[in-house]
């Protein structure tokens, strides 16, 4: 029994891996949120539950040893511990936590994974059931996102997806620690991923709407506020009133972003102290505080509460404000692990409560209660600039419709003085200050993220087949400098091949006539065709592999390599990419889709309908004999200062040309796709298509004269030639079998031709004799009705343009080079498949200067091809001064229907300046051209 190879990096998450075949991308992102979401609800309920266990803890304490004792001493203890195990284990997990998503979302590699989450829920439990005056929902943002990193991990992804699971972890976060699922939507949207694709919304609002509900069936109300018997109110005489909040927030919070980063300054230039001590002192300063300060700034939440009744006065409502600003200054620039969503909740409502209190004595309309929660959604948005997030999250708390109008109205304010005075949010300051600079542009939107791997694969690509025995496949990689090959049954990847395959196939004593299939690596790792090179490259980098095969559903349409996306890298840093305009790409109008069953595809342009059945007879030969797919092409044009996209075309005359050619095409059982395509220019039209639809072939019509000086085809042709990346056939028909007949008149001259047909003996002795072909009657079993018509078919023949293609029987086929690299003789059997009796004519045209050839190439070719094609052949050596000359010669006196000529693409850019061979044999003689140029 054969072995399957597993690389090292898929054995961990083998078993996931296996799991994730069965799920389609949108249902595997689906339970990915739902599952982020239910462990960020629990994370949460966990850590306020720790939290309020360690605090009611605390403060009971405090009613039996003196406040001004324990809670210093609580403070000291925990803040020693929390330092402890913050160095030891996670120093990620230092303050509030929110900076080092916002900059893991940004594209900076920083660590997102469990480790992180246990020991942020453990050490912020210590720090803030221990006094520090910081808050649990800032945290609740990393350990959602370090838990959606680590499911991340679990599920390998492309970095921009494992960038969307992580902001979906931290709304999550949010939304358990405050109970409002669209306020956690709406702050990764607004402050931290700056990203409101589909995908990013539709699993972020999925993962915190579960964060939620979690939190709220198992931990209740998130900030207990009892508002429901104390009312709101608002009146438009009330305006200036909270006009002057949102000043005096937009003030204060920007102050308060100072001097957290006043205070890291002293910290790290002045103190240097270990992170344990720092927090430590921390705890001892809010324990003191906090110890002579009434009972009820024991308790952050039964203060707010406090405030937010009313029941606080103005001097009670100071010294909130006044104790929290330094306090959690210091706190927070202790680096203790605790968030500031919290503090900026009671010092705003500290502020509005004082601003209330101001307007009841002034103008005795509004409620305090009113200006508290206010001030709670302005001074929060002075800290983070989220405007949005600071209107939904106070209104998601309360639920009262009456808060809307003066929180829109203080944020908006908050956020403009705040602005003012110093850009940027508390967040943005803190990444800058330990040396990470952000900006608001989507981090996604670089090079690897803009090209996909349609654009830069190679589309040329050697495969082997999963029929070769062990000794052929060691015999491909002793002719290649590959190091692996794709295996491909009927054009469909199955497999791929490497040398470690090789080695361990040699290890387990394969014999040399084992089959490929059996030592293989089946179902490999390969990306597809529209994936960006950012999942390319990290395809690449997490399975350690060197190349990863590109595929459309199976069909392997590409390879792409580590060096093709440096090439594209350099590229775009030397700016060759981006010089000259870019043409507005075509628009698709009209198309229709068979089943992706064939090996490849070939491309038939159409426009005109008289040549447009020879063509496409042609064309279905040639793919009969690859397995191909056709596809059929229309192009309508449009003027340039119109958008292809928004010009109003008449497709009727289109859309029944392409009908006529799905009738014949599919008579001859052959799948055939469609489509117009409106567009500024013909050859870019072409040209998106060969790169959209994958196109290995592409047959044209030419009109056999050069139009432009230095062209060599005209411009439609030459810019395929010089740019399409695949085969490219050029038809030239002759006029005399254009002519239209009728079917009688077809029967009759095919008949008199039939029996004044010459066969052109291959000498058996050798070529030298092939010079005076001797004639002879036809003795061929081959009639042409049996030739004539495709099976099945029930069009007439002239529809067909089987009258053009069964008048060409004699084939003029120059040489030159190798004959197994020639396009032309590999084309060949497909074009003479039309005919009904063929003969074809090989020729070797040498200088008469110039050594003797090789005949022994001619030779191999004439039986190269007698061995594909059961027909007539004579090989022969032509000496002359002009090619074209020659094979003009050639064609007159044997009377040929038909000429093959075959080139390279460098070949054919030559012909400018050695002569255009192709443009003066189509001139010179009146018969059928058709030119193979051989894919790049």
């Amino acid at each position: 029994m054969p072995y399957i190879t597993i690389p090292k990096q898929l054995r961990e998450p083998s078993r996931v891996i296996k799991s994730q075949l069965f799920l389609r991308p949108k249902r595997l992102a689906i339970f990915e949120a739902c599952l982020i979401g239910l462990v960020s609800g629990l994370a949460g309920v966990l850590l306020k539950s720790g939290v309020g266990w360690l605090g009611s803890w605390r403060v009971a304490t405090s009613t039996l040893i003196p406040a001004w004792i324990l809670l210093p001493a609580v403070g000291l203890f925990g803040g020693l511990l929390t330092g402890f195990l913050v160095e030891r284990f996670a120093p990620e997990t230092a303050g509030s936590g929110i900076p080092h998503v916002k900059a893991a979302l940004g594209g900076v590699n920083l660590a997102l994974d469990l480790r992180v989450a246990v020991a942020k829920l453990l050490t912020t439990i210590l720090a803030v059931g221990s006094g520090l005056t910081l808050g649990r929902q800032g945290p609740t943002v990393q350990i959602g996102a370090s838990l959606a990193g680590w499911i991340g991990h679990l599920m390998p992804t492309s970095p921009d997806y494992r960038r969307q699971l992580i902001a979906c972890g931290a709304a999550a976060g949010l939304a358990a620690g405050f109970n409002a699922p669209i306020a956690g939507v709406l702050f990764v949207v607004e402050e931290l991923l700056y990203d409101v694709s589909g995908l990013t919304l539709g699993t972020a609002i999925i993962a915190s709407f579960i964060g939620a509900v979690v939190s709220q069936l198992l931990g209740g109300d998130s900030l207990s506020l009892n508002l429901r018997e104390y009312q709101t109110s608002f009146d438009a005489q009330e305006i200036p009133f909270y006009i002057l909040l949102g000043v005096l927030a937009g003030l204060l919070g920007a102050l308060f972003t100072k001097g957290i980063i006043a205070s890291l300054q002293f910290n790290r230039r002045s103190l240097k102290l270990a992170l344990p001590m720092r927090i430590a002192i921390a705890g001892v300063i809010c324990g003191l505080v906090i110890g002579f300060l009434p009972e009820t700034f024991r308790d952050n939440t039964g203060l707010r509460e406090f405030m937010l009744t009313g029941e606080a006065s103005g001097i009670t409502s100071l010294i909130a404000f006044i104790a929290h600003f330094f306090l959690t200054i210091i706190s927070s620039a202790s680096g203790a692990p605790g968030g500031l969503f919290s503090p900026s909740l009671v010092m705003g409502s500290a502020l509005g409560h004082m601003v209330g209190i101001v307007q009841a004595d002034s103008l005795g309309i509004g409620l305090p209660v009113t200006y508290a929660l206010a001030g709670m959604g302005a001074f929060f948005c002075a800290v983070t600039r989220a405007p949005i997030t600071a209107v939904v999250i106070v209104f998601e708390i309360t639920a009262d419709f009456k808060l809307v109008l003066p929180l829109m109205i203080c944020c908006v304010v908050a956020y403009l003085v705040a602005e003012k005075v110093e850009s940027g949010s508390l967040y943005t300051r803190l990444l800058e200050f330990n040396g990470i600079h952000l900006t608001k542009a989507k981090a996604a939107s670089n090079t690897l993220s803009d090209l996909y791997a349609d654009d830069v694969m190679q589309r040329r690509v050697e495969t082997l087949s999963s029929l070769l025995s062990f000794d052929e496949v060691i015999q491909a990689f002793s002719r290649s400098h590959h190091r692996g090959f794709p295996v491909v049954e009927d054009g469909k990847l199955v497999g791929i091949v490497s040398q470690t395959d090789l080695a361990n196939a040699r290890e387990r004593n394969f014999s040399g006539n084992s089959l490929l299939k059996e030592f293989m690596t089946v179902q490999p790792i390969a990306v597809k065709a529209k994936d960006t090179l950012s999942e390319v490259l990290y395809r690449l980098n997490n399975y350690n592999i060197s190349r990863l095969p590109v595929v459309e559903g199976r069909r392997l349409v590409g390879i792409i390599t580590r060096s093709d996306i440096i090439r594209v890298e350099s590229d775009r840093l030397s700016g060759e990419t981006t010089q000259g305009p870019h043409p507005e790409p075509s628009y698709v109008v009209y198309q229709t889709r068979a089943p992706q069953v064939g090996n490849g595809r070939l491309l038939v342009p159409l426009s005109n309908p008289q040549t447009a059945p020879a063509l496409l007879r042609l064309a279905a030969a040639i793919a009969r004999d690859r397995n191909y797919e056709l596809e059929c092409l229309q192009i309508i044009l449009v003027p340039r200062n119109s958008s292809p996209s928004e010009t109003a075309v008449r497709t009727t005359k289109s859309r029944r040309l392409l009908q006529q050619a799905e009738r014949i095409i599919r008579n001859w059982n052959l799948p055939v796709h469609t489509q117009i395509r409106v567009a500024h220019d013909v050859p870019h039209a072409i040209l998106e298509t060969i790169k959209d639809r994958h196109i290995d072939l592409i047959l044209m019509g030419w009109q056999g004269e050069r139009s432009t000086t230095g062209r060599i085809f005209g411009d439609v042709v030459d810019t395929v030639i010089r740019q399409a990346g695949c085969e490219v056939i050029l038809v030239k028909w002759s006029e005399k079998i254009l002519a239209t007949r009728k079917k009688n008149e077809f029967s009759a001259a095919l008949s008199e031709r039939k029996y004044a047909s010459i066969e052109w003996d291959l000498n058996a002795e050798g070529v030298d004799g092939a010079d005076h072909p001797t004639a002879r009657s036809s003795d061929s079993s081959a009639t042409p009705e049996t030739e004539i018509s495709p099976p099945n078919s029930d069009i007439p023949a002239p529809e067909l343009g089987l009258h053009t293609l069964m008048g060409l029987h004699r084939w003029l086929v120059p040489i030159r080079g190798g004959y197994k690299q020639a396009a032309a003789l590999r084309l060949l059997p497909a074009l003479v498949a039309a005919s009904a009796v063929p003969e074809i004519k090989l020729c070797q045209v040498h200088q008469p200067s110039g050594a003797e050839p090789d005949r022994g190439e001619l030779k191999q070719a004439a039986e190269f091809i007698k061995r594909r094609v059961s027909c007539s052949i004579i090989a022969t050596s032509v000496c002359a001064k002009s090619v074209s000359d020659a094979l003009i010669d050639l064609a007159q006196n044997d009377q040929c229907d038909a000429i093959v000529l075959g080139a390279s693409r460098e070949g054919l850019l030559k012909q400018v300046i050695h002569g255009n061979i192709p443009e003066a044999v189509a001139r010179g003689c009146d018969c059928t051209v058709i030119l193979v140029r051989s894919a790049n």
